[in-house]
């Protein structure tokens, strides 16, 4: 669906396939009360998502969407993005799609640093494929398919997004909708990748993870926390357990992809240059 040249800044729901009490219906809430508190126009936005239940949500708001392969999301992201600059992009994917199949693509958008916000529905499980376990998911956790438990470590993602260079670290919880969006508002603000690992109960396939747990556990870092200084961010990121930290735990401004371009940070967006056929000739004349 796409937004045209409608500039009005409300975004328009449509009714979801998602499980009743799915998390995804907050963090839908969050993008669409975030998007309006910038006055973004749905025309001036693409979401774009690999597949997955979170990858449904460009379906269920009415904005420019793209749905790539399983895993592959972030290629066509920064595609779009390097070709419109003007563009607002955005991706949205699960935990299994972003860490899981697209893991290398996830690192190496983080190298390039574009000017991307990445929102990670991280239900710690493969909610669309019936429930088995994810590279979020517990070591030990039984699972439709890992009946006698997780053999494999969990990923920490936030670690890794850390040590691969990201200078926008956060995590969210669609539990709290306020906090989340605007979580959601200071990454789309944020010049280069950004990075929101969000906790998101899956109601039907893990039962572990629940809102109840989640609850018991997340805490707001406080106003006064030092999101430029490194070595704390790395700290929190490492606090999974007991006690899970949520905000943006490091937040520093770095060179984007685009900015090594100076074709591409002072000219038009490539998407309106000017296409003219016949300054090809002389390219075309060393091949006679």
């Amino acid at each position: 669906m796409f937004g045209g040249e409608n500039m009005n800044c409300e975004y328009e729901l449509y009714k979801p396939s998602w499980c009743p009490g799915c998390g995804n219906y907050m963090i839908r809430d969050a993008l669409k009360k975030a998007l309006e508190d910038l006055e973004i126009s749905p025309s001036k936005v693409v979401l774009v998502s690999g597949i997955g239940q979170a990858a449904k949500m460009p379906h269920y708001i009415g904005l420019n969407g793209f749905n790539g392969l399983h895993g592959r999301a972030l290629p066509p992201a920064i595609g779009i993005k390097m070709s419109n600059k003007d563009l607002t992009v955005i991706v949205e994917s699960g935990d299994g799609d972003t860490y899981g199949e697209g893991g290398n693509h996830f690192i190496h958008t983080i190298r390039r640093n574009v000017d991307i916000a990445h929102f990670v529905h991280n239900n710690q499980i493969y909610g669309l494929t019936k429930g088995q376990g994810s590279p979020t998911t517990a070591l030990g956790q039984k699972t439709t398919l890992q009946f006698d438990g997780v053999k494999l470590n969990s990923l920490n993602p936030l670690a890794l997004s850390l040590t691969m260079g990201a200078g926008f670290v956060a995590r969210g919880f669609s539990g709290d909708v306020e906090h989340l969006s605007n979580l959601m508002k200071e990454a789309i603000l944020y010049r280069g990748y950004a990075h929101v690992d969000i906790l998101q109960p899956c109601v039907v396939w893990n039962k572990v993870n629940t809102f109840k747990w989640y609850k018991d556990r997340v805490y707001t870092l406080d106003e006064d926390y030092d999101y430029t200084d490194f070595e704390n961010a790395y700290k929190k990121s490492l606090e999974f357990g007991d006690r899970i930290p949520i905000g943006i735990l490091y937040k520093v401004e770095k060179e984007t992809y685009d900015q090594k371009f100076p074709f591409v940070e002072n000219g038009k967006p490539l998407a309106k240059a000017e296409l003219n056929p016949i300054k090809a000739q002389k390219l075309l004349e060393e091949f006679y």
